[in-house]
């Protein structure tokens, strides 16, 4: 048995795709052999929370300390050298199969009571596969316990063209931003992006550019998603994400270990950006039995 435990493998046309038991996480996917994210082995600890899913709040929570229903709570904090509780309660988790066919797979897991975090969630992640349009993912959670819940939920693939960054031109559809500090905790009003190095809207060779920020005021097609591309002039390779994720990370992975650094880039869905739990901005109150979920999805072209 493997670190990550249940390896689930899904394909359809020219996809394939790895899923994990540990986290419930993508730890694979590629269009005609080619990887589409950057991957790792199964019996090693995802890097930089590669392909991992954040729920029930995605990236930093400040100190790890907030308030909600006039209640204050104090999370583990795991990302000690920051000083911050990060990305969630249930990326190492083992998530229970519900249902596996060749072109996709389902689980789903129960979050009990943790500490800094006494509320009851079921969530379910669907992963599918189409010979036209790639990956799919849909992660929901339901609020099985008897009071109102704070949420948020993300995911965190690298995308990658199998070379270094600095070759590869960046499209982000994103008009605002937050600035962060030096503590990677975010700035709580957004800037515009006209005019600075964090301007993506029509593609950008990055060079040497660093980024790990958040972005919204996300342009949409007409389905209502917002694409971030990747692109090196013969591939490309495109996440796009629904409307409950009005937030995006983009990390250009530059603390990332070994051969990760700067081979692909974080492009993270968030339905609310870091430190929600402290500055209220997007963050979804869960009441009892009800429910909330959303998309996004992978290409290669």
């Amino acid at each position: 048995m493997t670190l990550s435990g249940n390896q689930y493998e899904i394909a359809a046309g020219p996809y394939t795709a790895v899923v994990t038991e540990q986290g419930g996480s993508l730890r694979a996917l590629s269009r005609d052999g080619r990887p589409l994210v950057l991957s790792h082995d199964a019996d090693v600890q995802p890097p930089a929370a590669s392909g991992q899913l954040l729920a029930p709040w995605p990236n930093r929570i400040d100190r790890g300390r907030y308030e909600f229903g006039g209640e204050a709570y104090q999370l583990p904090v795991n990302e000690r050298a920051l000083d911050n509780a990060i990305h969630g309660l249930v990326r190492e988790g083992s998530w229970a199969v519900a249902e596996h066919e060749p072109h996709r797979v389902r689980l789903t897991y129960r979050l009990l009571g943790h500490s800094g975090y006494p509320f009851r969630l079921d969530l379910t992640v669907d992963y599918s596969l189409d010979a036209e349009d790639g990956l799919t993912v849909r992660l929901s959670a339901r609020n099985a316990g008897s009071r109102p819940a704070p949420y948020g939920h993300g995911a965190h693939p690298y995308l990658t063209l199998g070379r270094p960054l600095d070759e590869c031109t960046l499209t982000v559809p994103a008009d605002r931003y937050l600035e962060v500090d030096d503590r990677a905790v975010p700035e709580p009003a957004a800037r515009d992006v006209a005019g600075t190095a964090y301007d993506l809207r029509e593609g950008r060779l990055l060079g040497d550019l660093r980024i790990d920020h958040p972005f919204t005021g996300l342009r949409r097609d007409a389905d209502g998603r917002a694409w971030v591309r990747l692109e090196d002039g013969a591939r490309s390779v495109a996440l796009w994400a629904d409307e409950a994720h009005p937030w995006l990370e983009i990390f250009t992975a530059d603390t990332a270990p070994g051969a990760m650094r700067r081979a692909g880039v974080g492009a993270e869905p968030m339905t609310c950006p870091p430190n929600a739990f402290v500055t209220g901005t997007d963050l979804i109150t869960l009441e009892p039995g009800a429910e909330f979920g959303g998309s996004w999805g992978i290409v290669g072209g």
